[in-house]
């Protein structure tokens, strides 16, 4: 979160807490051990892959639930991020709900708790998951005589007086200052002075985090399957670390039976350590967010043939701009606070005056798609609303009409909805730990890249056309391009590509700058008689494996004979998602492997420089082998390591 209140503008394989400590209080929500786990090592299969998430800025809980029926689950989207559940301060104004009042009321601008707690059902039904915005950072400036709360509490910032605090649980009165932000900065400053005015809660005080964890334990009850915590990069990682180590005490996993998912808003600023917080699980990755803009916009010298300098590639990634290593990253083309500033981000909904990347020309379409096909980090598709002032709040009319049907590009903007960009959801599952290959590039703003053998993507940002004959790295067939439509029976439901024997096939992309979105995205689940119409390319593979031994900073990786599995380099494997809790906890994740293929493989524990292999084996004594299937998924339980 970055606001005043004038608003100025100021973020896989997931970490999860589940890899922390235990220790900690009991719950204060009156929830059990008994009641509220699943067996470890066991991961939900009623949920969709979760590699795209999207975020419905500021959507009632009753409309994420129908839209959680009528699109996201259909459209397999993992998870829906909804904005922070708990009372509020009411200002009029985007941003109240970042002012808290009661952290023991769920009755918001959203809704009730008992509209909370059915939208948490219906999702789960539709095969979403849903993460909680958290704003433990700070409460509510001014006081109840002034304004409103959503849940009738009082409170006055005057004399740190709310429900659940008095001024014993705030740091002191001073202010951040613009210099605390730089390099050497006042790390101190930023982390217990108030931000933008706003009491700042002492969130290293043992009653302080008990009430947070009790908030955060009664969303778990919920049925809530994750957290974003908004202004991480302002209070100690060690003390999130601890309210997120006494929550696990009593939620080891979700409801579902999953590993608690985690992000942290944490924005670079030459000051703050972001690798602090990684105990903790991701961070909100907002280089990659800056990367995307100045590429797109050509700031700064940057285009689209920038970005592997930028950000690096598979196996050697940080690049020029330090990226983090993909599985501490969450990422976004831009967020209901960058897009606010008009130059934090790429936008597609700011009409108060700040250049918006969707008038006139694609870009923003061809940034999110990008997002969607380049394998960094996990992805969140921001979906909000229309505005013309930045401060404006949100729409009072529904996203639908009378009839129930989506009103997109009105008041709501439904961007998750557009269809060259929803479209490739389903494209970034199919193509999860594929390689990038066949890096081709026209002009600076022209690229194209292939994910494996089994995706490929073409964007072209310049104002003149490219057409080029491309290695596409794709099985011969007839392709539909999923960016303007997709499989309809025996043909596209648009254009396709022909893709010939030696993997070829010529491609035009208009200039940008008309209507049509100048990309080319296909598939192997998109292929005319292909896996989008009932044959195979690609079988599903799951790998499991338990009793590693990890240590803090390692991870689990499949390493073998396919390029996706590294063809035996560790660094290149790829990264399973632990599962459970402690050192021998089940590591477990799925990646596409070629269909009916004779396959030999290891687990090994990488921690970025040391590779140790299973059973401390050599890569050539006794790997393991498979065949992949022809058709469906597989399972590969392979036991211990």
């Amino acid at each position: 979160m970055r606001f005043t209140l004038t608003v100025t503008t100021a973020a896989l394989c997931s970490v999860l807490i589940a890899c922390g400590g235990g220790g900690g209080a009991s719950a204060a929500d009156g929830s059990s051990n008994s009641t509220s786990t699943k067996a470890s090592g066991v991961v939900s299969a009623s949920y969709n892959p979760s590699y795209t998430s999207v975020q419905l800025f500021h959507w009632k809980w009753s409309d994420v639930a129908k839209e959680c029926t009528d699109f996201l689950g259909p459209q397999g989207y993992g998870a829906v991020q909804i904005s922070p559940p708990q009372a509020s301060k009411v200002t009029g104004n985007w941003w109240d709900m970042y002012q808290p009042v009661n952290f023991g009321s769920l009755t918001s601008r959203m809704g009730n708790e008992s509209d909370l707690q059915n939208m948490i059902n219906t999702c789960h039904a539709a095969h979403v998951r849903v993460y909680a915005d958290v704003v433990v950072n700070q409460m509510a400036a001014d006081s109840s005589s002034s304004y409103s709360a959503t849940d009738g509490s009082t409170w006055n910032a005057s004399t740190l007086t709310y429900p659940q605090f008095s001024s014993n649980d705030f740091h002191s009165n001073c202010t951040i200052q613009s210099s605390d932000y730089g390099s050497p900065g006042n790390r101190s400053n930023v982390m217990l002075c108030r931000l933008d005015g706003m009491p700042d809660l002492a969130t290293e005080s043992s009653y302080v985090q008990g009430v947070i964890s009790s908030y955060l334990k009664k969303l778990l009850s919920l049925g809530v399957d994750g957290f974003r915590l908004d202004a991480a990069k302002h209070q100690q990682p060690t003390a999130l670390n601890s309210i997120l180590n006494t929550v696990k005490a009593t939620y080891p996993t979700t409801l579902a039976g999953e590993n608690i998912w985690v992000t942290q808003e944490v924005i670079p600023d030459g000051n703050v350590v972001r690798s602090d917080y990684f105990q903790n699980g991701t961070i909100n990755e907002f280089q990659f967010t800056y990367a995307i803009r100045d590429a797109f916009r050509n700031n700064n010298g940057n285009n689209l043939a920038s970005l592997p300098t930028m950000m690096g590639t598979p196996g050697n990634w940080g690049g020029s701009w330090g990226f983090v290593q993909p599985q501490y990253a969450t990422v976004f083309v831009n967020n209901w606070d960058t897009e606010r500033s008009g130059t934090d981000s790429l936008n597609a909904s700011n009409y108060a005056g700040a250049t918006n990347d969707s008038q006139g020309t694609k870009r923003y379409d061809l940034a999110n798609i990008f997002m969607l096909a380049w394998p960094y980090g996990e992805a969140q598709v921001q979906s909000g609303f229309r505005f013309s002032n930045v401060d404006q709040d949100a729409p009072t009319a529904s996203p639908y009409d009378a009839s129930g049907n989506a009103q997109i590009n009105v008041n709501w903007d439904f961007i998750h909805r557009w269809s060259d960009i929803s479209n490739m959801v389903a494209f970034r599952t199919a193509t999860n730990g594929q390689g990038v290959s066949n890096w081709t590039t026209g002009t600076g703003n022209q690229i194209a890249f292939s994910r494996g053998a089994v995706g490929f993507v073409a964007i072209n940002n310049d104002t003149s056309a490219w057409s080029k004959t491309f290695q596409t790295g794709l099985p011969a067939g007839t392709y539909c391009n999923v960016v303007h439509g997709l499989v309809s029976g025996t043909s596209c439901a648009s254009d396709s590509v022909t893709v010939d024997a030696s993997g070829n096939a010529t491609i035009t992309l208009p200039a940008n700058g008309g209507s049509t979105v100048p990309a080319v995205a296909i598939y192997t689940g998109q292929k005319l008689g292909g896996s989008g119409s009932g044959g195979a390319t690609t079988c599903p593979v799951t790998f499991t494996i338990a009793n590693a031994n990890t240590s803090f900073g390692q991870n689990l990786y499949v390493v073998g004979n396919q390029t996706v599995l590294g063809n035996w380099t560790p660094a290149s494997g790829f990264a399973l998602t632990i599962v459970g809790n402690g050192a021998n906890a089940t590591w477990s994740g799925t990646i596409s492997l070629p269909a009916s293929t004779a396959i030999q493989y290891k687990y090994v524990k990488w921690d970025g420089t040391t590779a140790t292999w299973e059973s401390n084996q050599s890569t050539s004594s006794a790997n393991r082998e498979a065949t992949t299937c022809s058709s469906g998924a597989q399972a590969l339980n392979d036991g211990s390591f």
